[in-house]
């Protein structure tokens, strides 16, 4: 797919700040960010939308393994066409620490954390990138969950039926037997339930390996997961709240540690809170 193309065809581009532009008569980039309404028709716009959302996802995709350097691993192993699949960095599985990152539910795909802020913001808020930088900068293993793709030609896709089924495939097949002595966890929003989920499924790992979970803005506290010990005491949740970052906010007895992310916006607590995570994840690795 020659993803450059096809936005291209839709009338957009990325300019050299990340930013998407329409794109002139001219062929040239214009100044002129999104436009959602392109007729009267709703069901036009939408479907323009949807279209230019799957084109982006693949310019996504080819940033990950071309500017960051990072490989496609099949989901199920087995499953060819009929898989999804998962990011990992190079040599992943030998390093010391291991990084897994975990976006919310909905359109999102692996290398997302909010479609829409990559669309009408620019890339450094949206995507995972200045995260998976950050991160092979303290020389970590990477591991990017692809958790909402379920669905491949209108067949369920085998492991990954659901986003819980997903994660417990991946963890099992990709992390568990890594040789990482520490596990680092960064999760948004439906993410921090999946990974509240995970530490019940992999009670071992998380109490020998899993050092830092952090969550921006997680919903884990809307459902009735109860939260092992083991992912509480090592867990922050930065949630949405104009605060500044990092104010302490009221966290019910039992609950994971609650800190303002610094932007009342939820898909913005990812990219908001993100040195705040590291010095977080730092300080944790350091202890």
């Amino acid at each position: 797919m020659d993803v450059r193309k096809t936005l291209h065809e839709l009338g957009y581009d990325f300019n050299t700040e990340g930013e998407l532009r329409k794109m002139g008569v001219d062929g040239n980039l214009t100044d002129e960010p999104f436009q959602y309404k392109i007729s009267s028709d709703q069901k036009e716009c939408q479907a323009h939308y949807e279209k230019l959302g799957a084109a982006v996802t693949e310019y996504i995709y080819q940033l990950l393994q071309n500017k960051v350097n990072l490989l496609r691993l099949p989901v199920p192993t087995d499953a060819g066409e009929n898989g999804t699949f998962v990011f990992a960095s190079r040599g992943y599985d030998s390093q010391k620490t291991l990084m897994v990152l975990i976006q919310g539910s909905g359109a999102v795909r692996a290398g997302q954390w909010a479609r829409s802020l990559i669309i009408n913001n620019n890339l450094d808020m949206g995507t995972q990138i200045p995260y998976i930088q950050m991160g092979i900068k303290r020389n970590f293993g990477i591991l990017i969950m692809n958790p909402n793709e379920n669905y491949k030609r209108n067949k369920n896709i085998p492991q990954s039926n659901t986003s819980e089924e997903h994660a417990q495939y991946v963890w099992k097949t990709y992390i568990s037997g890594t040789k990482a002595k520490n596990i680092v966890v960064v999760a948004h929003s439906y993410g921090g339930l999946l990974t509240v989920m995970l530490a019940q499924k992999f009670q071992n790992d998380f109490e020998k390996r899993v050092k830092a979970v952090a969550m921006t803005d997680s919903v884990h506290s809307f459902s009735e997961a109860i939260i092992p010990d083991s992912i509480r005491k090592v867990s922050i949740n930065w949630i949405s709240n104009s605060s500044p970052l990092d104010t302490p906010m009221k966290t019910p007895e039992f609950e994971i540690t609650r800190l303002s992310a610094g932007h009342p916006q939820h898909e913005m607590t990812s990219y908001a809170a993100m040195d705040s995570v590291f010095k977080f994840i730092d300080s944790k690795l350091a202890s």
